[in-house]
């Protein structure tokens, strides 16, 4: 018993730890929000190779070639790498697609491996090989960069000599396809507009993003490369380069859209790989990173942010635990009034960037309560990811399915590259039968302080599990392809 009332008490201080850092995030971001980050000007335009990774992207990589290859930028500077590891017909679409540019006068080429050694980190190393630029640019494949990205961005290394990466700001395709991505909407912009304001402007560290972003080369190959012993080689790069004195820019007001996953399968999927692969990165580079050579506070917050994917196994820890001490008549009721002070600062930062970029965010932020379920149904989830990534298990790289999904009326069930159900859902089922459980005890004792959290944790992964059982749902036929993304013709101005 006393056992079970330490582990409870551990889990509630350390949720606490990570829902009060929020109001750090919080404040560093409204001191730092109106600095201004003017446009360096730029003598030269220096070379840049844009790299695409695509694995089996059939529905997107014609679109994101289309959008990348019309870029503004002096043509003779720019090159575009197709770094393709797919084993279905969109190497042959991509393929199509370069010998169109090509045929324009666009440098670009596809580079397509056999063997996906590495996944993604594995892409980007052999493109580098190749790679012809001082800057590299990446995007992913559900992304539609605007045509004044490398405008926006490149002029801002010629003032700063350590700058070694920019991330910018990720928007939205399809943020109001569905409620599902509605509240993943809200999340996002949670993270670009609050966490990562505050942290570049406050000079803490910062992850690079994976996509919509740009490195120095000297500053990938000083850092050590792209490496493929995490599935985070995004987050371990830019840790790896700020670690060895480069510095990071991000720039919130250069926005380029990508697709929201519309499939509660693909999101959950999504964020075990952001689960496992940031745990992995803490292993990796804890160490390091506790002994740098920064200020404290600067270490601590590192550490907090690579493990903040920690609060989800704390979360399902301390619903087992709430069963077992309601019925040995234990109270908690200190211990839930401290993790309900900090579980406002979550819904605090997302109605801040909501504010801070829509003239309807009360309409926006309405869905703010769906997130809240989304948010606890997943904790069993990533909880498996991150014991994996404790116990060393490697596993594939899970992408993030893309389908095209733009407005209301696109559909993605039919399509291939739709997941299926897998055993998580029965876990998530129980445990809302559990935390039904625990509700009813709750009330029979009379310890109505945790019933609301309590039910919070019945509805989200009650939520969670119908809504991934009704995403499984027998396929309809799939729809024709859309039209092929249509840029305007190529700029003229930076091309001659």
């Amino acid at each position: 018993m006393i056992i079970i009332g330490i582990l409870y008490l551990l889990c509630a201080v350390f949720l606490a730890l990570y829902g009060f850092n929020t109001f750090v995030l919080i404040f560093l971001y409204l001191r730092h929000r109106n600095e201004a980050l003017p446009l360096p000007p730029l003598d030269e335009w220096p070379q840049v190779t844009v790299q695409l990774p695509v694995f089996n992207e059939v529905y997107v990589v014609s679109r994101l070639i289309d959008a990348v290859a019309h870029l503004t930028y002096p043509r003779e500077r720019l090159q575009i790498q197709v770094l393709d590891d797919s084993t279905d017909e969109t190497t042959n679409l991509a393929r199509r697609k370069v010998q169109q540019y090509r045929g324009q006068g666009v440098d670009i080429e596809l580079i397509h491996r056999h063997e996906r050694v590495d996944f993604k980190a594995g892409a980007l190393r052999e493109g580098l090989k190749s790679a012809k630029g001082r800057f590299i640019v990446l995007f992913d494949a559900d992304f539609v960069p605007p045509s004044d990205f490398l405008l926006n961005t490149i002029p801002y290394f010629s003032a700063r000599p350590r700058l070694g990466f920019i991330q910018t700001r990720w928007g939205h395709i399809n943020g109001s396809y569905s409620s599902l991505t509605q509240a993943q909407a809200i999340a996002l912009d949670g993270h670009f507009v609050v966490e990562q304001t505050a942290r570049q402007r406050s000079g803490l560290f910062m992850n690079f993003n994976g996509t919509a972003g740009v490195w120095r080369r000297r500053c990938i190959e000083e850092a050590g490369g792209w490496q493929g012993d995490t599935l985070s080689e995004d987050m371990d790069l830019s840790y790896r380069a700020q670690l060895k004195g480069w510095e990071c820019l991000y720039l919130p007001h250069v926005v380029a859209p990508a697709e929201i996953p519309p499939q509660i399968h693909a999101f959950k999927q999504q964020q075990y790989r952001w689960a496992k692969g940031s745990i992995q990165c803490a292993l990796k580079l804890g160490p390091t990173l506790l002994t740098a050579p920064v200020p404290l506070f600067k270490r601590l917050q590192g550490l907090i942010h690579l493990t903040n994917y920690l609060v989800h196994p704390l979360m399902t820890l301390l619903l087992l635990l709430s069963l077992p001490l309601l019925l040995l008549g234990r109270p908690f009721n200190l211990h839930l009034t401290f993790i309900s002070l900090a579980s406002l600062g979550p819904p605090a930062l997302y109605l801040i960037a909501q504010r801070a970029l829509y003239p309807d965010w009360r309409r926006r932020f309405s869905r703010f309560p769906l997130l809240a379920l989304v948010g606890a149904g997943i904790a069993l989830n990533n909880t498996k990811a991150i014991w994996e990534a404790v116990i060393g298990k490697g596993g594939d790289f899970g992408r993030t399915p893309k389908f095209r999904v733009e407005e209301r009326g696109d559909r993605w069930k039919g399509k291939r590259y739709t997941l299926p159900l897998n055993g998580v859902t029965l876990g998530e089922a129980l445990l809302t039968l559990y935390a039904l459980a625990a509700v009813v005890v709750a009330g029979q004792q009379g310890s109505y302080y945790a019933i609301p959290f309590l039910l919070l944790y019945a509805l989200g992964f009650g939520y969670v599990a119908f809504l991934t059982i009704l995403h499984s749902r027998p396929r309809v036929k799939e729809r024709k392809h859309k039209p092929a993304f249509k840029p305007p013709s190529l700029p003229e101005a930076l091309s001659e």
